[in-house]
């Protein structure tokens, strides 16, 4: 039987998003970096691939209809914040999306098909719209989903636990110490990466 291949999804770690001059601050966004970094340094070494989503808009995007103007690609609110900087390197791939959903128009389902992964860890900003967005879009297009509750966030408790709620009725939701003690080399789960 084959093991599961997972992908772990970083959506929307940009500067407009984290930190105090983010204009559209998620403000429980910089709560999550220690435990981003932390699974980003375990998936790197259980050959778990790594996906880091930038929102990077055009400058008249049709969005701006709806929201304020915000991550417009090339610009510093559309990179990525520097203590969660894509290692190319170490097999980092990069999707950049104009929607919610990190599947919406983007490579990101190609990549994840070329790359023989059948699961998709779900994790950034915001937890009820990005997020939930990708992890539905994963679903429908057959892929297993888990969703780590602590390396999730949105403006507050209440839309993180509701986008949570949500995502819950058709993903495995777990925290960062559970993926980690669930998953990888140590328990062979992903032995057949290498």
């Amino acid at each position: 039987m084959a093991k599961d291949r997972h992908c772990i999804v970083i959506i929307d770690m940009l500067n407009d998003f984290i930190g105090p001059n983010a204009p559209l601050r998620c403000p429980d966004g910089e709560k999550i970096v220690p435990n981003l970094q932390k699974l980003v340094k375990f998936a790197h070494e259980n050959g778990i691939n790594v996906v880091f989503v930038q929102e990077a808009h055009r400058k008249d995007d049709a969005d701006f209809k709806v929201r304020p103007v915000h991550a417009v690609k090339g610009t510093w609110g559309s990179d990525f914040i520097p203590e969660l900087y894509p290692d190319e390197e170490k097999g980092d791939y990069i999707v950049q999306k104009r929607r919610h959903s990190a599947f919406a128009y983007t490579d990101l389902d190609l990549y994840l098909r070329e790359e023989g992964i059948d699961t998709v860890v779900i994790t950034g900003v915001w937890t009820n719209v990005c997020c939930r967005s990708t992890a539905s879009d994963a679903l429908y297009r057959c892929y297993k989903v888990v969703v780590i509750s602590d390396c999730n966030a949105s403006a507050t408790q209440e839309m993180h636990e509701a986008g949570l709620r949500d995502m819950s009725l058709f993903a495995e939701v777990i925290t960062l110490d559970e993926y980690m003690s669930k998953y990888g080399k140590q328990n062979g789960k992903f032995a057949d990466a290498e």
